[in-house]
């Protein structure tokens, strides 16, 4: 087992954090998975995939003693087909991340600092999120606005496609190894909603959640 963080949120939400420090045949002889879930895998071509399809059903098994079943809406949100509570989930190469709440919208991402992130630069940040990039600390910057903003559309769990330079402002900030964020979220028919997300840097990784 590679449980590498738990962390238990004011809010009630719990966020849970595992390293794939396992092979791909280590984790299918340790991980009870789904019928559906295993036959999903024989079409995934992507070593590095699997093991992360597989690391989530072992995290999800962690977190729920009891038998789960892990379903998907048509915009692509997880939800526990047997379960009340939901959650949100996050992956990378080395880690898988998953944050429950017994009954808010939430929403996480995760993202190695390794990326390129020039793409998110031109297409995800407005022309002001451009202008408050500094040089100093520009990858870390962009990796928190994107994570942020991919935990932002994962909590909104829209049918439709948003707009992240459009529809998601976050507010200046300065990047730090962890801290808050204040963001609005601007729907088509120009509506906005408030939001506070909180984010941490861990293994030379990026987290960033919103609950509520």
């Amino acid at each position: 087992m590679a449980l590498y963080l738990t962390k238990e949120l004011e809010n009630d939400a719990t966020i849970y954090v595992w390293e794939i420090t396992e092979t791909e045949q280590e984790l299918m002889e340790s991980t009870a998975v789904p019928d559906d879930e295993l036959e999903e895998l024989t079409f995934i071509k992507s070593e590095a995939r699997r093991k992360e399809k597989l690391a989530t059903r072992a995290l999800l098994n962690l977190i729920f003693p009891e038998k789960l079943y892990l379903g998907h809406h048509e915009n692509g949100k997880p939800y526990l087909e047997n379960s009340a509570t939901e959650i949100s989930i996050s992956h990378t190469n080395r880690f898988v991340a998953i944050i429950t709440h017994p009954d808010e919208d939430l929403g996480i991402d995760i993202e190695s600092l390794d990326r390129d992130f020039s793409a998110v630069e031109k297409k995800a940040l407005s022309d002001e999120e451009r202008e408050d990039l500094s040089d100093k600390n520009k990858t870390l910057q962009l990796a928190i606005y994107w994570c942020a903003k991919e935990a932002i559309y994962k909590r909104m769990s829209l049918p439709s496609s948003v707009d992240f330079a459009e529809q998601i402002e976050i507010d200046r900030f300065n990047p730090h190894e962890e801290g808050d964020l204040d963001a609005i979220f601007i729907h088509k028919d120009g509506t906005e909603e408030e939001l506070e997300l909180e984010y941490q840097v861990i293994e030379n990784h990026v987290m960033v959640w919103v609950v509520g």
